[in-house]
């Protein structure tokens, strides 16, 4: 089978190879990062290679991948899964999330382009129809994608590589969350970032994201206790 795509060369127009590896990796870290695989799920190297239609060296190095982000977790006897949250892991994640997205936030507002501040305007009128309607898939790729592209303008790749990683732990269980509550509970103080943004103001901005982290994080610690 080839799992060779092409993509647009930046530098040149041409187009450039994707190895299979690459393809498997981000079809299932968007699968954990939006919550098609639940908490706890396992998964196997045959089951990956069957539903992916793909080779088993690409899966095993796309599990590796994963492993190392923190993704999945190796529970021995070849057996991998989708990790269980703890009261703990919540904690560290709030910490983590409030400190490193405060702070990318900050910068990105003082780098922001009018053409980025109008795309993160876009995504969030798409957020708000996911919400609307309930379509649960369409709210986590939309959230996801905003943070996203706002962090990216703090051009501040190591922090936002480790908020990446973060985002894989707990996508699943906020999948549970909007399974368990519906989208129109979920948290979003996205219009109080973008109001911040029209004034230029790093601070309330980065209040706003600090805001917007504790509210959805209390409610996947909420799903968790009611759960133990």
């Amino acid at each position: 089978m080839n799992m060779v795509k092409k993509t647009a060369d930046p530098a040149g127009g041409n187009t450039v190879p994707v190895p299979a590896h690459e393809q498997v990796y981000q079809k299932l870290k968007a699968q954990i990062l939006f919550g098609e695989m639940a908490p706890g799920q396992a998964v196997t190297i045959q089951g990956l290679t069957a539903a992916l239609d793909a080779g088993m060296t690409p899966v095993r190095e796309a599990i590796r991948r994963l492993i190392s982000d923190g993704a999945l977790v190796f529970q021995g006897n070849r057996r991998v899964s989708v990790p269980l949250l703890t009261n703990q892991d919540i904690e560290q994640i709030i910490y983590l999330r409030k400190t490193i997205e405060y702070e990318l936030t900050k910068r990105a507002v003082e780098r922001m382009k009018p053409a980025v501040s109008e795309e993160l305007s876009r995504i969030d009128a798409a957020l708000d129809g996911a919400i609307s309607t309930g379509n649960v898939g369409l709210y986590l790729e939309r959230n996801y994608q905003f943070h996203a592209v706002l962090y990216a303008q703090a051009e501040a790749p190591i922090m936002a590589g480790v908020v990446d990683r973060l985002w894989l732990r707990f996508g699943p269980s906020l999948r549970v969350v909007c399974g368990r509550f519906g989208t129109q509970s979920l948290p979003d103080r996205h219009k109080d970032l973008l109001a911040a943004l029209g004034g230029r103001d790093s601070e309330a901005a980065a209040r706003a994201i600090v805001l917007d982290i504790e509210q959805g994080m209390d409610q996947i610690a909420a799903v968790i206790d009611a759960e133990n």
